[in-house]
């Protein structure tokens, strides 16, 4: 049996927000246009199908998670490297050789409270996330510890 783990993948909301992930068809939507080579390869090697995802809005004030997913699709190359019309393309990237790869996933619920980035750096328990020592990444292993604390968080 395979372990569930958990994740904090970043977007701006100008770009693509939870209420966009929520609008979708089946609330389906792909994770693109990762491109940094550690987040990449967290989703080529490491997400997988039923984990957890929580959805956090950067370039915003203040800073937040804002919602949850879960991952309904393993790793497959990203498309959008290789397509000159999208927001990020790469030409390195071919579809035989692809560079970039993305998940899928299928937004659970917006968290009751969102969790401030403030309110990570100011609770027990949350100080080695992953989030505050490689802030600029956008795909982040999150542990079981981490995800309980901010469901808590959200839940007050």
């Amino acid at each position: 049996m395979v372990t569930r783990r958990y994740w904090l993948f970043k977007s701006e909301p100008s770009d693509y927000s939870f209420d966009d992930l929520v609008s979708e068809d089946n609330q389906t939507a792909e994770w693109d246009g990762v491109r940094n080579y550690t987040a990449r390869n967290h989703l080529r090697d490491d997400v997988q199908v039923g984990d957890g995802v929580l959805v956090y809005h950067s370039n915003i004030q203040p800073p937040s998670i804002v919602g949850t997913a879960i991952v309904i699709r393993d790793s497959y190359p990203d498309c959008t490297a290789w397509d000159v019309n999208s927001a990020h393309p790469d030409p390195k990237s071919t579809p035989d050789n692809p560079r970039w790869f993305m998940v899928d996933i299928r937004a659970e619920a917006p968290l009751s409270n969102d969790v401030s980035l403030a309110q990570i750096k100011a609770t027990p328990g949350l100080e080695n996330m992953s989030l505050l020592k490689r802030a600029r990444l956008s795909i982040h292993p999150v542990t079981e510890q981490e995800w309980e604390i901010i469901m808590e968080l959200a839940s007050r």
